[in-house]
């Protein structure tokens, strides 16, 4: 069967959002419908450098097409920070929704209770393979005891930085978070050409460790719910220490207030930056551009020196669409997609650490980058608050417009920092 994949890297949004349809639980398609044959949609994610990843997933495409005769897949390639938008328009428009997409763990409690994703708890289960995953890695697609998903890949950031830089400077590399402040903006005064560690105002999971780093956190349990802790003096100096890098001596404001993470990425993997907090997702990239043989990762630190900061337990996930009018095939291409198989290609091909214990061993043992990455996961990783409440929080750039608002010089760090915990709270209240 002939394979069809299309790539398109989306800047359009969805026109019209309505009201999300009420949450269901049945292990049945919405739909009615369990087609054997068609075309099944699949939404991915768009890495920085796309084609390792497109390469993988078109094997895994052709072996599902063989395997099912009569099916074929069409696969697009969505820009992580519009994702919100795309998949909440496609939840209320099942006609134009995909059967299988990719989703960030932060997003799984809000897409269940928009009721947009399959319970798939059954077929997870009898999956021979789901036995080997990791058990943070199973938390991040249950919701309430269901499973709504498989663990794609786990994702870690880490402090990349440039060697040959380094070395010119006679620098060493940071062992406190002062010392990686201060020698940032040492690499600017002497380098100007180069950002001394690339920051984005958009990059909400590249400033939380500041935050964690500095006893902050972005929520505190509250009464079966939760309250936002930003107001607080700690998470105010881990802000005030992230976006003290934003500014002509480091990270200019004007172009970097609007970064995101994988404009972060992308800048040093140009050549634009001597430092940049990236993923083993981004290792691939970073191979792939002017930095290749010239960097080395290390942990990001923390406050005290031999201290690494806490890192976002990050990762994404495979999910079936509860509209699908496919599901057997739709289960089925999600767990081929989720496989050890593909996730030991994947890592290979992208760096991107499998959620399986075993296969996540294996690839330790091959490849000597990984180590920074599991030693943050060692050291202990945090994550964002367990409410459908982040979704909105998340997709309506609370946080960015914060760190976006001090950088400019509109709010200072307190009235910012007040402001957004006030849009949490009301997020969290409307929750329930």
């Amino acid at each position: 069967m002939k394979l069809s994949v299309r790539l398109a890297g989306f800047t359009a949004l969805a026109a019209v959002l309505a009201t999300a349809c009420a949450p269901q639980t049945s292990g049945t398609s919405s739909s009615g419908k369990d087609e054997k044959t068609g075309t099944l949609r699949v939404w991915l994610f768009q890495e920085v450098d796309n084609q390792p990843k497109q390469r993988v997933v078109d094997a895994v495409l052709a072996d599902f097409e063989k395997a099912h005769r009569g099916a074929e897949v069409t696969v697009e390639y969505i820009p992580v920070e519009t994702r919100a938008q795309r998949v909440k328009a496609a939840f209320n428009d099942p006609g134009s929704a995909p059967d299988v997409i990719e989703y960030g763990n932060t997003d799984t409690a809000g897409y269940v209770k928009d009721g947009g994703l399959a319970d798939v708890t059954r077929e997870f289960d009898a999956w021979s393979e789901s036995r080997d995953t990791d058990p943070t890695a199973r938390r991040s697609v249950t919701v309430d005891g269901r499973v709504y998903g498989a663990p794609y890949f786990v994702g870690i950031r880490a402090l990349y930085y440039r060697t040959d830089v380094f070395r010119q400077l006679r620098l060493r590399v940071p062992r406190t978070q002062a010392e990686l402040i201060s020698t940032a903006k040492r690499i600017r005064a002497a380098r100007p050409d180069l950002y001394g560690l690339a920051v984005g105002g958009a990059y909400t999971y590249g400033a939380l460790p500041f935050l964690w780093a500095n006893g902050g956190d972005l929520a505190t349990e509250k009464s079966g719910g939760y309250a936002s802790a930003l107001g607080g003096p700690a998470a105010r100096k881990g802000i005030e220490a992230y976006t003290s890098l934003f500014g002509d001596d480091n990270c200019p404001a004007a172009k970097c207030a609007s970064m995101t993470g994988n404009d972060t990425v992308t800048a040093f993997t140009a050549g634009k930056a001597a430092m940049a907090i990236g993923g083993n997702f981004s290792h691939a990239a970073v191979d792939a551009g002017k930095a290749k043989g010239k960097y080395a990762v290390a942990p990001l630190p923390g406050v005290r020196a031999g201290s690494i900061a806490p890192a976002f337990a990050g990762g994404n996930n495979i999910g079936v669409l509860k509209s699908t009018s496919h599901r057997t095939l739709a289960v089925d291409l999600m767990k081929r997609l989720a496989s050890k198989k593909t996730q030991g290609r994947l890592f290979d091909a992208m760096g991107f650490l499998p959620t399986f214990t075993d296969v996540r061993q294996q690839a330790a043992a091959r490849e000597p980058f990984v180590k920074p990455f599991v030693d943050t996961l060692a050291a202990g990783t945090r994550f964002v608050p367990v409410t459908p409440a982040w979704a909105q929080i998340d997709s309506s750039l609370v946080l960015p417009t914060m760190f976006q608002e001090i950088v400019s010089g509109r709010k200072d760090v307190a009235d910012a920092s007040a402001d957004a915990a006030k849009k949490m709270d009301d997020a969290f209240g409307s929750a329930g």
